[in-house]
């Protein structure tokens, strides 16, 4: 049975070694995330798909981010935030079958268990935000379990 949130957090690990350790992602797969989740294919394949495509996709991802910070750059976020929040939007974009509200609560969590006390009501605005604008955009495709959006 896969555990996407030990997915989502192992990925974070590995994407926090990538962009401030400046380690490779094959290395980071290896040491961090099968590490982590041993013989759970599942949410390896999950967590590396998570990695991969925030990393391939994080300058793009800043761009869409810088737009909603007011009188703020992106380099100047505090790291975790930036990360939980290119994850998210990897998922919004790249994971159709994952509902984008499960999306949003999952980063929540990880901003409140991994960054600073305020982080979790900071990184929900600016996902609402984004995803309001990728969904004008017609940029989300939800399929299956991801069409599901609870009130």
């Amino acid at each position: 049975m896969s555990n996407r949130r030990a997915a989502r957090e192992s990925a974070l690990k590995a994407i926090y070694a990538v962009e401030v350790g400046n380690s490779r992602t094959q290395d980071v797969t290896k040491n961090i995330i099968k590490a982590e989740l041993k013989d759970d294919t599942n949410s390896i394949k999950f967590a590396e798909k998570l990695l991969l495509t925030t990393v391939d996709f994080a300058h793009e991802y800043d761009e869409i981010i810088q737009n909603h910070i007011k009188n703020w750059k992106v380099e100047r976020l505090a790291m975790l935030d930036k990360l939980i929040i290119r994850m998210a939007m990897t998922e919004f974009l790249h994971f159709e079958e994952v509902p984008t509200k499960v999306t949003i609560n999952e980063a929540i969590e990880l901003a409140k268990d991994y960054s600073t006390g305020k982080s979790g009501n900071f990184v929900n605005g600016i996902l609402d935000a984004v995803l309001n604008q990728l969904d004008e955009d017609g940029k989300i495709n939800k399929k299956g379990r991801g069409l599901i959006e609870s009130s």
